[in-house]
């Protein structure tokens, strides 16, 4: 497929950044001095109601056999994996843990695990389905079958983007299994996990090769925060000491400054990624602005909690 396949749908893309939420509109939704001025603001830049699963068949619409595009939402499919196992196992209804956008349905995996056989599920999905399965029904241990899931997703999340996807995604899979195997990691230290737990916990990414975390882990707080400090990750460790939110933040801000570089192709797939990570984001802020906003929080720890705006 040639790069300019995706034009008309980039040209779409750069048209709906002008809807996104300014530094002036985050503003004043922080300011709002009542719901219906809340409610106001959103609707003028029709976010009122929109949804992810929305954003998404919108964009998929532009590019629906594009591969690459689906590992955005690995994350979502092997949430979603651990969640109707988790269910069929204490026979709970698995639909109120299910996350969308997703790449496989709700029945889908419900009739994977009922008929035991991963053959209906996609290809990124199977061999993680029975491993998880097995080791679930085995063992009945919730913690380990989640760590075994979470691990696959990123390890599958770098495969696939190295296999079939362009260097947007590839670094994209790279940033978010470093800063999740960052804070892994860091629980680890805290709770003196084993070697064991750890080679199950941790994924590796490039720049953050797997031995070399437990290694690090193995030796405690300071040689943990010792090791990030010689990677590129340095920042990242700084802020984790401070606190996990400041942490977690400079996480999604790493990225939109990400996307804020895809967006500025003329052609490719990358602006449609771009897009859906900046209204990922752009919910995220809603949210945690109804959140604080409800809590009485003030405004100067609003902001603050504010995640990176892509316009």
């Amino acid at each position: 497929m040639s790069r300019t396949d995706h034009a008309s749908a980039v040209a779409a893309v750069k048209a709906m950044e002008n809807s996104l939420l300014t530094h002036s509109d985050t503003e004043q939704l922080i300011a709002a001095k009542t719901d219906s001025e809340f409610r106001s603001v959103l609707s003028a830049k029709n976010a009122d109601g929109q949804d992810l699963e929305a954003v998404w068949e919108m964009l998929r619409s532009y590019a629906p056999d594009n591969r690459e595009m689906q590992i955005l939402l690995y994350r979502n499919d092997f949430h979603d994996l651990k969640a109707v196992l988790k269910a069929l196992i204490s026979n709970r209804d698995p639909s109120v843990y299910f996350i969308k956008p997703s790449n496989v349905e709700l029945e889908q995996l419900s009739t994977a695990f009922r008929e035991k056989s991963a053959e209906g599920l996609p290809q990124h999905l199977k061999k993680t389905a029975e491993e998880a399965y097995e080791l679930l029904t085995r063992t009945m241990d919730g913690q380990l079958s989640d760590t075994l899931i979470d691990t696959a997703a990123l390890s599958q999340m770098q495969e696939d983007a190295a296999r079939f996807g362009g260097q947007f995604i590839q670094r994209y899979a790279q940033l978010t299994a470093a800063c999740a195997d960052i804070k892994t990691a860091y629980r680890c230290c805290l709770m003196k996990k084993p070697g064991q737990f750890l080679q199950a916990a941790i994924c590796g990414s490039r720049g953050l090769p797997k031995e070399d975390i437990i290694d690090a882990v193995l030796g405690g707080q300071e040689s943990f925060f010792s090791y990030l400090e010689t990677t590129d990750y340095a920042e990242l460790a700084s802020l984790l000491k401070k606190s996990a939110a400041a942490f977690e933040k400079r996480c999604d801000d790493l990225l939109i400054e990400l996307a804020d570089e895809a967006r500025l192709q003329t052609f490719g797939i990358e602006p449609l990624e771009a897009y859906y990570i900046a209204k990922e984001a752009e919910i995220k802020n809603i949210r945690i602005i109804k959140v604080c906003r409800e809590c009485g929080s003030d405004k100067e720890i609003i902001t603050e909690r504010m995640r990176k705006l892509y316009v």
